[in-house]
């Protein structure tokens, strides 16, 4: 009798236990008193372009140096007057900002008329700093006429005039690489990325052997893939393998074994299956993509396949040892699946110098805390959270920036806009760095969105959260993209 009551009293603290944590889940991020520093701010004043607007950060770290980049002055129906940059020397405890000249003719005697979609990358054999960048000609309609890259060698406090990468009639989502292994034989190597959108949303990739300096020709992946997106990281042994969004509705990847020279047919990762975030905030699916010591690569993205009847989007992962064969897609335990937040727009930072089940992952996100509402209520928030173990258990949320209503956020043809990705970098041992978009109320017609990042860094911590592995809930076909090339193609700048 005495057992049987025991038992009882235990199965009721289970219940109770189990409750109290569906609760934690389902409060969602924890309001932190999370400080911020503003790193950059719009100061052009050309009358074709929204000020003062900055967008779509993309973050780079080695050693102690953090650079980002981003896009300056919005225009609604594309790109920027300008990318700018922020660069930290000493682990995030002071910046320098700036614009990188020549690209456009707003700054340092640029010949095109806008830039977008900056992505950073660093050269470790050269000592060389690299930042992509898309030019843009408003000649016959804006269209994405090149690719350059800028270059820094003095630790990203300073860029020349950029190097072309590439040339073509409608190019886009341009992304960049580098090979830091000194041990691997493609030690050096820089990767670009770009589709070619007048071809059909063709996957290209270029290479350089010298530091950027120039670029070699334009290959296909094996299968003549086309998509958007494609985030190539590079593996330890000089595997270089490129996650994107393929026009199937699927995230897939490729990759070359031979520093370059040709690129592999692609493989499966996952399908996507995403809701429709409300309000026309501008987001899709793009994937996020990082890689550890021991060359593990870690992709997320936003998918509703954990929600009943795609109800809302949570940030979702896969991983790859193997190179050509992807893990199960695990949810990220932000909140209950039972919650009403939408997440999406995801960037993943990977402490490289972990691997494995003791592999430092920092997440920093956008969510709405309700995903009912409206263009005129919803509310946007920037969150984090974090893993010591490879992402098998989380940390609780925390709340970095908003709510932010969307009024303040620029506005595109696509939708208001903080960035179609992000980023996040880890320091070897150290803290996490997101650069941020954070919007307050506009005065007048001028906008007050800029680029921050957390004062002191973000600490890497884990939890108890388990990553979910199922059940998958929403209904078959539910939510199914329409990717770039399945259609009208879908155009990202």
């Amino acid at each position: 009798m005495g057992c049987a009551r025991l038992a009882s009293r235990r199965l009721r603290l289970t219940a109770v236990l189990a409750a109290a944590a569906l609760l934690v889940l389902a409060a969602g991020p924890a309001l932190a008193n999370v400080p911020l520093t503003r790193v950059s701010r719009d100061t052009f004043t050309n009358t074709t372009s929204q000020h003062q607007t900055e967008v779509e950060p993309d973050t780079f770290a080695f050693g102690s140096t953090i650079v980002s980049a981003f896009q300056v002055g919005r225009f609604f129906d594309g790109g920027g007057s300008a990318i700018g940059f922020a660069t930290s020397t000493n682990g995030g405890a002071t910046w320098t900002n700036g614009f990188l000249p020549g690209i456009t003719k707003f700054f340092g005697s640029g010949t095109f008329d806008r830039a977008s979609d900056p992505a950073v990358a660093f050269d470790a054999q050269d000592n060389v700093w690299m930042i992509s960048s898309l030019a843009l000609s408003e000649a016959g309609g804006v269209h994405g006429a090149a690719v350059v890259t800028s270059r820094s060698t003095n630790g990203g406090l300073t860029w020349g005039n950029p190097v072309t990468t590439a040339t073509g009639t409608n190019l886009d989502k341009n992304w960049i690489a580098c090979d830091t292994t000194a041990t691997s034989p493609f030690f050096g190597n820089c990767y670009t990325q770009y589709d070619d959108t007048a071809n059909g949303n063709r996957m290209k990739m270029r290479r350089s052997t010298n530091g950027g300096l120039s670029w070699g020709a334009a290959l296909n992946t094996g299968d003549a893939a086309s998509g958007l997106g494609g985030q190539p990281v590079v593996r330890p042994n000089g595997t270089v393998i490129v996650p994107f969004q393929s026009s199937s509705g699927q995230i897939r990847s490729f990759r070359s074994i031979d520093g370059g020279v040709s690129w592999r047919a692609t493989v499966l990762v996952s399908s996507i299956q995403t809701h429709t975030v409300a309000g026309g905030l501008r987001t899709s699916p793009l994937p996020s993509a990082e890689i550890d010591s021991a060359g593990t690569v870690y992709v997320v993205w936003q998918d509703c396949r954990f929600r009943s009847g795609c109800a809302a989007n949570d940030i979702v992962m896969s991983k790859s040892t193997s190179e050509t064969t992807w893990g199960p897609v695990t949810r990220v335990p932000i909140d209950a699946t039972s919650s009403v937040v939408d997440h999406f727009i995801p960037g993943i930072g990977v402490d490289r110098n972990t691997a494995g089940g003791s592999a430092r992952i920092g997440l920093t996100y956008h969510f709405y805390p309700n995903r009912s509402c409206t263009a005129a209520t919803c509310q946007l928030a920037v969150g984090f959270i974090s893993s010591t173990n490879g992402g098998a258990s989380w940390s609780p949320a925390t709340q970095l920036a908003g709510p932010m209503t969307l009024s303040w956020l620029a506005n595109t043809s696509q939708g208001r806009m903080v960035g179609d990705y992000i980023s996040t970098s880890v320091l070897p041992g150290g803290r996490a760095w997101p650069t941020i978009a954070v919007a307050n109320t506009p005065s007048g017609t001028t906008f007050d969105e800029a680029m921050y990042v957390p004062t002191n860094g973000l600490s890497i911590s884990g939890g108890a959260r388990q990553a979910l592995t199922g059940p998958v809930l929403a209904p078959s076909g539910t939510g199914h993209l329409t990717a770039p090339g399945a259609g009208s193609p879908r155009r990202a700048r």
